[in-house]
C-alpha cells in the first residue's frame, strides 16, 4: 500500500503545482481563443448547438452567435458568416415565434443585427456585401421603429415577456449602424437612455433583470447574469451612463467568497436568491456564467486588473485541457461555456473607444494570496501527513 500512497501524494502535489502555475502565469490570450474556436467548430458540426437547445431556450442561438462574434473579433469573417447563416435558418428562429410588435422579438433581432454589423464593419466600405448591407439597414430601421413607438424602453423577447438586457443589445446595434453609415438613430438612443434611467432597480440603481412588458417598470431586481451582459454593451451606447452603471455593478456583484476570487454573484451583495437557467448552479452565491462573461465586460470598460484576475481564476477553476490545435474547459463537457469564455476573452469595443480613464477601482494584487496559500497547503498535506504517520509509534 505504500506505493499507492506515494502515487496519490505525487498526483495531489502535481495538481496543486499546476493550479499555482495557472494562477500566476499570464492568460494565453488570442492564441488560446483561436484554439477554443477550433474546438467549438468541431463541436458545432457534431450537434453541440442542438444539445445546448435541450438545456435552455437560447442554447442553439447562443452557441452560434457567440462563435460568430468571437470570429469577428479575430478577423475570421468566413467563420462569422457561417454562424450568421445558421442563426437565420429555421432552426435559429424556431424559439422566437409568436405575435410580437417586433417580428421574432428583440432578443433575436438585436443579436443578429449586432453580428451582421460586426461582419460589415470588418469589410472595406467599397466591398461590403450588398445583400447583407440592405438587411442591416432594414433590420436597424425596424428595430428603431419598434423603440420609437413603444411606451417602454424594454421591448419583448417572447410574447408578453421583456428582459432589459435584450433591448440593450439591440440599441447597441443601432449605434454600430450609425458608426458604419450616415447617423440616423441618435434621437432613438437619447430617448431610450432617458426612459431606462427612469426605470432602474430601486435597490441597486442598476437596470433590472426583468421588466413589465407594457410599462417597462422593474419586475425583478438586478441579477449578475444579465448585468454582466448589459454592462458589456452599455459602453457602445453611452459611455457616461455605462461608467456609472459599471461602478455600481462592481460594488454590488464583485465578490470573493471565503477569500477566494474574484467572482461575480448572481444576486447583489447581502441578498440571497435562487439559481436560474441562465446562472446555472450557484456556489456560495456565485454564478459561473456571469463570472465568465464579466471578463469581456471588464475589458471593454478598460478594467484590465479585473479582466486579468477573472481570466487567471478561470484557468484554475475551469480545468482547461489542451489537445493539438484545440483547447476546451471543463473537459469539453459544456461547449456553450467555452463559447461564452472565448467571446469574453476576445472582447474589444466595436463602437466606443477604449476608455481613456480606466475605472477608479482596481483589483488588489494580493487577491491571489488566499488561493496560493490553499494550493500550498493541499500540495504539502500528503507529505506532512505521511511524515506524521511514520513517526507514530507502532505497537509490537
Amino acid at each position: 500500500m505504500r506505493w499507492v500512497r506515494l502515487v496519490l501524494a505525487v498526483m495531489i502535489s502535481a495538481a496543486a503545482a499546476l493550479a499555482v502555475v495557472r494562477l500566476v502565469a499570464p492568460a494565453d490570450g488570442q492564441s488560446g481563443v483561436r484554439r477554443q474556436l477550433a474546438f467549438l467548430r468541431t463541436e458545432l458540426e457534431s450537434g453541440a448547438a442542438e444539445d445546448a437547445q435541450r438545456l435552455f431556450p437560447e442554447g442553439y442561438f447562443f452557441s452560434y452567435a457567440l462563435y460568430g462574434l468571437t470570429a469577428v473579433d479575430l478577423g475570421r469573417l468566413d467563420d462569422a458568416r457561417w454562424a450568421l447563416a445558421r442563426l437565420e435558418s429555421d432552426a435559429g428562429r424556431a424559439p422566437f415565434t409568436g405575435e410580437m410588435p417586433l417580428r421574432y422579438g428583440v432578443f433575436y433581432r438585436g443579436w443578429v443585427n449586432w453580428l451582421r454589423g460586426g461582419i460589415l464593419s470588418h469589410e472595406p466600405a467599397a466591398a461590403r456585401d450588398a445583400a447583407q448591407l440592405r438587411a442591416f439597414e432594414q433590420d436597424s430601421a425596424e428595430i428603431a421603429a419598434a423603440f420609437d413607438t413603444s411606451p417602454t424602453p424594454f421591448l419583448v423577447s417572447y410574447p408578453g415577456k421583456a428582459w432589459p438586457v435584450d433591448s440593450t443589445v439591440a440599441l447597441a446595434s443601432l449605434r454600430l449602424r450609425d458608426k458604419l453609415l450616415t447617423p440616423a438613430y441618435d434621437v432613438t438612443a437619447i430617448r431610450w437612455l432617458a426612459n431606462v434611467q427612469a426605470r432602474l432597480d430601486p435597490t441597486t440603481q442598476l437596470m433590472p433583470h426583468t421588466a413589465d412588458a407594457e410599462t417597462g417598470e422593474p419586475t425583478s431586481g438586478a441579477q449578475g447574469t444579465s448585468q454582466s451582459l448589459i454592462n458589456r454593451f452599455l459602453p457602445e451606447i453611452d459611455q457616461d451612463f455605462a461608467r456609472q452603471q459599471y461602478a455600481r455593478f462592481r460594488t454590488w456583484f464583485l465578490d470573493a467568497p471565503l477569500g477566494l476570487g474574484p467572482t461575480i454573484r448572481e444576486h447583489p451583495t447581502g441578498i440571497d436568491g435562487p439559481a436560474n437557467v441562465d446562472s446555472g448552479p450557484l456556489v456560495l452565491g456565485v454564478s459561473l456564467s456571469a463570472t465568465a462573461v464579466t471578463i469581456g465586460t471588464a475589458k471593454v470598460h478598460g478594467d484590465e486588473t479585473l479582466a486579468d484576475g477573472l481570466s487567471r481564476f478561470g484557468e484554475v477553476a475551469g480545468l482547461p485541457i489542451y489537445t493539438p490545435g484545440a483547447k476546451r474547459y471543463a473537459f469539453g463537457a459544456a461547449p456553450i461555456g467555452d463559447a461564452f469564455l472565448a467571446w469574453s476573452k476576445s472582447a474589444r469595443p466595436w463602437v466606443a473607444a477604449v476608455p481613456v480613464e480606466p475605472p477608479s477601482r482596481f483589483l488588489s494584487r494580493w487577491w491571489q494570496l488566499p488561493l496560493l496559500t490553499l494550493f500550498l497547503a493541499v500540495g504539502l498535506a500528503p507529505w506532512l501527513l505521511g511524515a506524521a504517520w511514520r513517526r507514530t509509534p507502532r505497537r509490537r
